[in-house]
């Protein structure tokens, strides 16, 4: 039996349209039991998390050698109820209690020979004469965010706003984290801390610190622009909340679209500490 041309286009639309509605069918399942997601719990160091967003989750496999922690502004003015932030970021540091979960991450990197990385961030005299800022770069200067005497100078710089949190000098100051330049707006396009990941071999990035929408996210798309594979800790980072802004949710969201994975405290720490001995 022949059929018409037309017939035979139509039944070829039917059947390119039931193949359509097939594979739709079977990702559909796939995403209600998170096995895009799941697929990745046995292969990878960091554990896969499932969510209800139906996104894929690339996952993020810890190689000794090749991966490395990056804390961005580990420093008294975002993380010290003395710092000139407090205000707008306190609430939700203690929420998240992102101090203890960064001194965590310290602790797990240096108990493992991880590499780390910290980039800070300062602003000298010479960058309060800028002609121009954005609405929180202007704030960051008016409330003498991060300020440091000079470049060459660390005159006034302990117990600063721009010095590190005390419970963390142990880590930084240990003579092998590795402290960068400082990035002057947020991210580190301002600094060296590509050139310095590069020079040591790192491939991997493992990203915590402050604050989520400004520095830590800006970091993130940075160096996955510049190749890095990357992963956020969301509860080692926080963000300003004011009325009708939440930098900590608007963060939380494109860490999850944008980077290859994020994982809690809890099991990135786990995760490091099982590399070090595979």
């Amino acid at each position: 039996m022949k059929f018409s041309p037309k017939l035979t286009h139509k039944y070829q639309l039917g059947m390119t349209t039931l193949a359509m509605a097939a594979a739709v069918a079977i990702i559909a399942g796939a995403v209600a039991t998170n096995s895009f997601v799941d697929s990745h719990a046995h292969a990878e160091n960091v554990p896969a998390k499932a969510d209800k967003s139906g996104l894929p989750d690339p996952g993020f496999k810890i190689v000794r050698g090749k991966t490395a922690l990056v804390v961005t502004d580990p420093q008294n003015d975002f993380l010290s109820p003395k710092g000139v932030t407090w205000g707008v970021v306190g609430k939700n540091v203690e929420a998240n209690g992102t101090v203890p979960n960064i001194g965590q991450l310290f602790a797990a990197a240096k108990d493992t020979g991880m590499p780390v990385f910290v980039s800070p961030h300062y602003y000298y005299p010479h960058d309060h004469g800028w002609k121009f800022e954005g609405a929180l770069e202007t704030l960051m200067h008016k409330i003498g965010m991060f300020n440091r005497k000079g470049p060459l100078s660390t005159k006034g710089f302990e117990g600063s706003g721009a010095d590190w949190l005390d419970q963390y000098k142990k880590y930084i100051n240990d003579g092998k984290t590795v402290v960068t330049s400082p990035h002057k707006v947020y991210g580190p396009d301002t600094n060296d801390l590509v050139l310095q990941l590069r020079k040591r071999g790192i491939e991997k990035v493992i990203l915590a610190g402050m604050s989520a929408n400004l520095c830590a996210e800006s970091h993130m798309r940075a160096l996955i622009e510049q190749g890095f594979e990357v992963m956020v800790v969301p509860d080692a980072t926080a963000a300003a909340q004011v009325p009708g802004f939440d930098g900590y949710q608007a963060a939380v969201t494109n860490f999850r679209m944008i980077a290859s994975h994020v994982a809690d405290t809890k099991s990135t720490v786990a995760a490091i500490k099982t590399a070090a001995i595979n």
